[in-house]
């Protein structure tokens, strides 16, 4: 099966290291987006072909294990990757580049039905696709491609192709382009085809299907669209347009709740006493924090998720109730408070959560990583399951933290690709992944969470599943989205018992470990029973049970 994904603008490392995750996966994989200015040095690159002092370039400059010479990557520019299985034959990595360049062939052509960029095709011994108008050949697409062996044998291709449509130009003029001095680069618009990159990664992605097995599984991340006219709607609804959701459509917050959503408090002993150690303590729960409906059922349990760094976040994700004022320093006594608290619980095991520090230079992974050593001294069978941020994606901080290996590493992908910028808009769904496979790869056991009830579609979710399991996660929670206020994203409808069942069971086909999926699952419920049935799977073993 081919699975074809619209990423949107994602960093060179982080979809270079999704990309490497997918190679393990059983599906095939084309993965379409744009990098922020970027600079690539294939295996073939020469340090003269960047022409100017390093630290002048005002882009990231990094060496790939692709193919080809030095290149450059930025806004503009439509890159394909495709990780795909081909033939075990020498010839086998020649005809996947053709492939490719023929899809880019085809994509132009349908495009420029002026014939304004004349004849489009491949230059004898010269890689890529070229333009040539009236006897100019010009440069419009680089290809860079590898083939390696799998954890099962395969051979799978990694990269691609990058399409110019309207990119910067004058970024070319500081690197002889994939080392050809002599003949020009130029762009689909500036050779005339008026053509937006949205456009033309919608046609490309359609030829790659038709050489790449499709028809594929589409899931695509919305593009920021720029608006000029004056709007009384706050953001939060606009972007929830944008994705294709009617606001006015959903339930009203005073709507009647089905049965199933209703939650009767029991404030027993458990609850109270664990009320009074966190008070005491001075501790943040994001039992509370975030308004979870499962609060009395795991306090008078004895279970309860810490939440660490503070308690403001920096970021406003449309569904989240936690502070979102000018987060506090940190408190470098919290680590100790946590794991005291849990030593006098006597938990078996600990959740630590915490809120997003995008004012701290590592995000806050050090703090987190601390409570996680604490909780170990203070209680050393006590096993640990960490709910983190994405950290920015940044691969040094996420580091810091696996270096204090919790036994469970959750990171929630939250909702599907399309609805993403509306529901977090400060988050990205290739960076979330992305934090994922990292876990996965350095041997952690890995979990995810997915809210529905926002407006997505039962295959969007599926897809989304799909994409988790073939990152390596093993553990996904699914829960009904419940809107904390008027201020806060609308409930779309509500999902069914039975539909919840259906997507566990969809789930557990494509090779998940253990999904817990109901209307009132959160993150941290049963966290202790999922981490007992996901223990944790050698790196290149198959992500899908037969």
């Amino acid at each position: 099966m081919l699975r074809r994904r619209h990423l949107g603008r994602v960093t060179f490392p982080e979809a270079n290291d999704l990309q490497r995750a997918l190679v393990e996966a059983e599906d095939d994989y084309a993965l379409l987006f744009e990098h922020p200015p970027t600079y690539t040095l294939g295996v073939r690159a020469r340090g003269e072909h960047i022409l100017v002092p390093r630290d002048s370039l005002d882009a990231t400059v990094v060496e790939a294990d692709r193919g080809g010479d030095v290149t450059y990557h930025g806004p503009g520019q439509v890159v394909a990757w495709a990780i795909v299985t081909v033939a075990d034959d020498p010839a086998a990595g020649r005809a996947h580049v053709a492939a490719l360049e023929d899809a880019v062939i085809a994509t132009v052509e349908r495009l420029d039905e002026g014939g304004r960029l004349g004849r489009v095709g491949r230059l004898e011994g010269y890689p890529g696709v070229w333009a040539d108008l009236e006897g100019r050949p010009t440069k419009i697409a680089a290809v860079g491609v590898r083939t390696e062996r799998d954890g099962r044998g395969r051979r799978r291709t990694l990269h691609g192709v990058a399409l110019n449509v309207d990119v910067d130009l004058a970024r070319f003029a500081v690197i002889v382009p994939c080392g050809i001095p002599d003949k020009p680069v130029g762009s689909l618009v500036s050779l005339g085809l008026d053509a937006s990159a949205a456009l033309v990664e919608d046609v490309l992605g359609e030829e790659l299907d038709r050489r790449l097995g499709g028809p594929a599984r589409v899931a695509r991340v919305e593009r920021p669209t720029r608006s000029f006219e004056p709007s009384a709607e706050r953001p939060l609804i606009r972007r929830l347009r944008q994705a294709g959701v009617d606001p006015e459509a959903g339930l009203g917050i005073r709507d009647r709740k089905p049965e199933w959503l209703r939650i009767p408090a029991h404030m027993g002993s458990e609850y109270r006493s664990l009320r009074t150690l966190t008070q005491d303590l001075r501790l943040v729960t994001v039992c509370e924090e975030a308004g979870c409906p499962n609060i009395f059922e795991c306090w008078a349990e004895g279970t309860a998720t810490f939440m660490v760094n503070g308690e403001r976040c920096t970021r406003a994700c449309g569904f989240c109730l936690v502070d979102t004022r000018k987060p506090l320093p940190l408190d470098p006594t919290e680590p100790a408070r946590v794991a005291e608290a849990v030593a006098r619980l006597g938990l078996s095991h600990a959740v630590i959560t915490c809120v997003a520090r995008d004012d701290l230079a590592d995000g806050g992974a050090g703090a987190m990583a601390a409570t996680v050593r604490a909780v170990r001294e203070a209680r050393p069978g006590t096993t640990v399951e960490v709910l983190t941020s994405d950290l920015r994606g940044d691969q040094g901080s996420l580091d810091v933290l696996l270096e204090s290996r919790p036994d469970v590493l959750n990171h929630n992908l939250e909702t599907v690709a399309r609805l993403q910028r509306a529901v977090r808009p400060s988050a990205g769904y290739l960076r979330s992944l992305t934090v994922l496979a990292r876990a996965a790869r350095a041997g952690l056991t890995t979990k995810s969470g997915l809210m529905v009830g926002l407006g997505e579609t039962a295959e969007e979710v599926d897809e989304a599943l799909a994409d988790l399991a073939a990152v390596g996660v093993r553990i996904v929670t699914i829960g009904q989205y419940l809107r904390p206020s008027a201020d806060h994203l609308p409930v779309a409808r509500y999902w069914t018992p039975r539909e919840f069942e259906e997507l566990a069971e969809r789930g557990r086909a494509l090779g998940l470990a253990h999904v817990q999926s109901s209307p009132l699952t959160r993150s941290s419920y049963h966290a202790r029973t999922a981490m007992d049935e996901a223990a944790p799977v050698a790196v290149g073993a198959p992500t899908r049970r037969p």
